[in-house]
């Protein structure tokens, strides 16, 4: 378990070093993330200014308590709060990203996919495919928001559970919406996808949970989306190595019908 999540950590290493073989290419990719960052924080910036009011509003029964317990469950309240933005922000920001930067992740994935050989002849998707899959991940990251929410809520180990959650389930989301574009080109269903995913899910949360813990690095999201791309290229065609997909075994042909009487 501990070895298949190191090996997904290594893997989003590994899409680092497109910076070193195609410079151009993956400055390229931070055009995208640059714009979905500076939306992103002009959206987040109110919330974080007005947190102490935002908390004070939501705990009107707090009004009258003495020091210091007011003040711990105001701390408290407003740092599950943080938890649960920054969640829905990860999700938030890969959605735009994908969407508005879908010509040049295009090219990044092409360009991966080229370079390890045996190259799907299809694209993954369009613009309009990315722009459905950036609604769906969003939809999925508000329900993830508030999860993280109301398990911050949980006396006493709900402020350590909550950030935890939102971590771990935004990085699965995040990974499975990556790898979506590789299997897209390769026209897989989504009982394929399950299966792969069903066989690589300890390497897949490594690789989900790694980017989305460098998406919490000031300023990482942006330099970390175009390695993203590139490594959960990378993961889907590891995927596919690590459990083949075997057609499903056809029928064998029906016996011709028994000729009529004096036919034959």
């Amino acid at each position: 378990m501990i070895k298949e999540f190191s090996t997904g950590v290594r893997i989003l290493l590994r899409g680092f070093g497109l910076w070193r073989t195609r410079p151009g290419l993956m400055n390229l990719g931070l055009i995208p993330a640059l714009i979905a960052f500076a939306l992103l924080a002009a959206a987040l910036l109110p919330l974080f200014f007005g947190l102490s009011a935002l908390t004070a509003w939501m705990t009107p029964f707090a009004e009258e308590w003495p020091a210091p317990w007011q003040g711990l469950l105001r701390g408290a309240v407003g740092f599950v709060l943080v938890a649960a933005a920054v969640a829905l922000a990860g999700t938030v920001f890969s959605a735009l990203t994908l969407t508005i930067g879908d010509p040049f992740y295009q090219r990044i994935w092409r360009a991966v996919e080229a370079d390890l050989g045996d190259a799907p002849p299809a694209d993954g998707g369009g613009f309009w495919s990315a722009m459905a899959e950036g609604l769906r991940l969003v939809v999925l990251g508000i329900l993830i928001a508030l999860l993280v929410l109301l398990v911050g809520l949980i006396p006493l180990v709900g402020g350590f559970l909550g950030p935890i959650a939102g971590v771990v389930l935004s990085g699965r989301l995040l990974a499975r919406e990556l790898t979506g574009r590789a299997f897209d080109a390769r026209d897989l269903s989504p009982a394929e996808r399950a299966t792969l995913f069903s066989g690589s899910r300890a390497r897949v949360l490594g690789f989900g949970v790694a980017t989305q813990l460098c998406f919490l690095i000031p300023g990482g999201a942006v330099v970390v989306m175009p390695a993203a791309v590139a490594a959960s290229t990378m993961l889907a065609r590891d995927m596919m190595t690590r459990t083949p997909l075997t057609p499903a075994a056809q029928s064998p042909a029906a016996p011709p019908p028994p000729a009529a009487p004096g036919l034959a």
